[in-house]
């Protein structure tokens, strides 16, 4: 029987990943060890053989942010068609889907507001500056940026339309039957840690204890073939650090 997925990838290594800067609206690059352990992952998870078989994924979701793109590109993942931002695509590539790939703004980063650009400690002198308490950006949002309730509202628009165009008529379908119905979204560490909470339902204000590093790649999924009993998967999802041993 068919249990449909939704694979999860947090974009690569850049710059500000590094030193911890927030990264919203801001397009920083991957670094060249970036799109190499981004090369890797490609080939250590993804083909007929690999956790993502690219010939079951139906659709891409991709973030507008350029290191989200070129994450995508990275992966090789095989499309048929160019990205959305290319003028041509690279026919020396395999074809190995024919996944259309959209460019949402649902999953781009969590708006950071005034704390675009800077580190957790720099906010936490700020808000000890203005006698604020310790900040908690599942409760508090960012001033001048998004609320857990913004963030939520968009994230569960993008879940509703995974599953009522893909999972649902998929899931528990004998193999033969079903249509293709795994997907695919590339975007960014906060997001898609909130995405994985909303996928179970789960309110972003209790906090999320969950971590997706630069690369990272995880599995969401459902219980017992029942699209009313969501699950993030473990055991091999968050994989990144496996890919070192691939050259």
């Amino acid at each position: 029987m068919t249990t449909p997925r939704a694979f999860i990838i947090r974009h690569g290594e850049t710059e500000w990943s590094l030193n911890g800067r927030h990264t919203g609206t801001s397009d920083i690059p991957l670094t060249s060890n970036g799109e190499k352990r981004i090369r890797a992952t490609g080939k250590a998870l993804i083909g007929d053989d690999r956790l993502i078989v690219p010939s079951k994924v139906a659709h891409i979701y991709v973030s507008p942010r350029h290191r989200a793109q070129k994450t995508l590109e990275l992966l090789d993942i095989g499309c048929r068609d160019k990205l959305p931002w290319q003028e041509s695509r690279d026919h020396a590539l395999d074809i190995r889907t024919n996944a259309n790939v959209q460019i949402t703004e649902d999953i781009r980063e969590w708006d950071y507001g005034e704390y675009e650009g800077i580190t957790s400690l720099e906010i936490e002198e700020r808000r000890k500056e203005k006698g604020e308490a310790k900040w908690d950006i599942w409760r508090d949002g960012c001033p001048g940026g998004e609320s857990p309730a913004q963030v939520t509202e968009r994230l569960d628009r993008l879940i509703h339309d995974i599953r009522t165009r893909f999972h649902d008529q998929a899931i528990g379908k004998p193999k033969g039957e079903a249509p293709i119905s795994d997907v695919l979204l590339v975007a960014h560490g906060h997001i898609l840690r909130a995405f994985a909470m909303r996928w179970i339902g789960r309110e972003l204000t209790e906090g999320v204890s969950l971590l997706l590093e630069a690369g990272g790649v995880g599995t969401l999924s459902y219980e017992h073939r029942s699209v009313h009993e969501p699950a993030i998967l473990l055991g091999g999802q968050f994989m990144v650090d496996l890919v070192d041993d691939i050259k």
